[in-house]
């Protein structure tokens, strides 16, 4: 059950009026609650109606009216938006909430309409199907927000040459390197060429603003070999729907799986030759091993 928590504006909050820091620490507290809890989805604080706008519609006519706006009582100082099982859980959670206001206050409680409320005239589903459409478009754009995507370059031998390299001309910073023998799970066998077992199985490093991954891949040579992107994603069931997608038409080339380095981590190239490294971060710090 989705419910809107309303915090109605006040005397104070319209006058812009700033919480104490006690007040603060207490709501800070509440909401680390919520979030353990697995109940707070999100939650703002709203600016005084000075600094807002509303917009009048009257047939095609749209007037604009700054405010601020008189009636506090029609006014909201914030608001969280909760995942509840029942009314009673979200009145319960409200009441163990700190008075968020200097003064005696009001928080509303709003569930959210369900597709299910729309089920008499949507016969078909059809109305169903686009919202649904609409939602999981949301919830994809909010995760890649929070990914990031990296080049990962592959130097057959030469990366630590190449990193050297790059230090001294372009000011590279490494953040973090790992040799092969440096794996704390044994290494398949024959899985490297002679030789390598010293080279650089990954590494981190700075130029400007951008960060890139690099290695010296398995086998030898003396030319870079290719490059990957590596997305690294925060949610496990979109790492897994977004590797299920790229391998469409494509080539699975590790499945998704756990790693010493990664949680779940996989490479696939899709079908248009593009290969990619699908991965969730690692809690544990990274080292620097130069």
């Amino acid at each position: 059950m989705k419910v809107m928590v309303i915090v109605k504006a006040t005397d104070s909050s319209e006058a812009g009026v700033m919480p104490t820091q006690a007040l603060m620490k207490a709501m800070g507290e509440f909401n680390e609650e919520l979030v353990k809890a697995g109940v707070m989805e999100s939650g703002d604080g709203l600016k005084p109606s000075n600094e807002g706008f509303r917009v009048r519609f009257s047939g095609n006519k749209r007037e604009v009216i700054q405010g601020p706006f008189v009636e506090t009582n029609e006014l909201i100082a914030g608001y969280w938006i909760w995942n509840v099982n029942s009314m009673d859980e979200a009145l319960d959670w409200v009441k163990k909430c700190p008075n968020p206001m200097m003064e005696d206050s009001d928080i509303e409680i709003r569930t959210f309409y369900g597709m299910e409320d729309y089920a008499d005239w949507d016969n078909t589903g059809e109305f169903a199907k686009k919202e649904q459409h609409l939602c999981d478009t949301l919830a994809m754009q909010n995760t890649m927000k929070q990914a990031t995507i990296n080049n990962y370059l592959f130097f057959s031998g030469r990366c630590e040459e190449a990193i050297n390299y790059y230090q001294e001309h372009l000011g590279a910073s490494i953040s973090m390197l790992m040799r092969f023998n440096d794996s704390p799970d044994p290494l398949p066998e024959d899985l490297l060429a002679p030789g390598f077992e010293n080279k650089i199985m990954h590494c981190e490093f700075n130029i400007a603003d951008s960060k890139v991954f690099a290695s010296d891949g398995c086998g030898d040579g003396t030319n870079m070999s290719g490059f990957s992107l590596a997305l690294t994603l925060n949610d496990h069931d979109e790492a897994h729907r977004i590797f299920n997608a790229l391998a469409k038409n494509g080539q699975i080339n590790m499945p998704l799986t756990a790693t010493f380095w990664s949680p779940l981590y996989g490479q696939v190239t899709d079908q248009f030759g593009v290969a990619w490294m699908v991965m969730i971060p690692n809690e544990e710090p990274n080292t620097t091993d130069k």
